[in-house]
């Protein structure tokens, strides 16, 4: 699982470069053709990374409710995210990925406990490190959505 964790590190990464010289105004550009904007994608990963993964465990989320609700599957950004929220979702972009790991390595994820989940993906999730390795095909695809957001800025 190590590789997972590190794949999941370098693609936070990446996406967080691609967000690198963007004003807070420009995060919350939603273009036409999207439902959605460049914030409210590094949101979506972060919430999702939650549900799927210590959701299905029954395990407690490690972020605000708040925050996984307004950015769970279906959602759309109703206001523009404050420069404070955006500040809030960068850094849990990252630390929530070293909580992971540090979580996972202390054995907190129990396949007896987890709740299988059929992804509208077309693949069923059956134990925790199948959750883990499908969120990093669903992050590797919304970071192709965050570079298409960009350059239709």
């Amino acid at each position: 699982m190590k590789f997972q964790f590190e794949v999941l590190r370098v693609t936070r990464n990446n996406i967080l470069k691609q967000l690198e010289g963007l004003s807070d105004e420009q995060l919350n550009v939603i273009p036409d053709g999207f439902n959605n904007n460049i914030i409210w994608n590094v949101a979506h990963v972060v919430a999702t990374s939650q549900l799927l993964i210590y959701g299905l465990s029954g395990v407690e989320f490690t972020i605000p409710k708040s925050i996984i609700d307004a950015n769970r599957k279906g959602s759309k950004p109703d206001a523009p995210y404050s420069a404070e929220l955006i500040q809030q979702i960068k850094t849990l972009a990252v630390s929530t990925v070293d909580q992971l790991e540090k979580d996972y390595n202390a054995g907190l994820f129990k396949e007896k406990a987890f709740k299988k989940y059929p992804t509208s993906y077309g693949i069923t999730l059956e134990n925790p490190e199948n959750a883990i390795t499908f969120n990093n095909v669903h992050e590797s695809m919304h970071f192709e959505t965050v570079k298409l957001l960009k350059r239709s800025l």
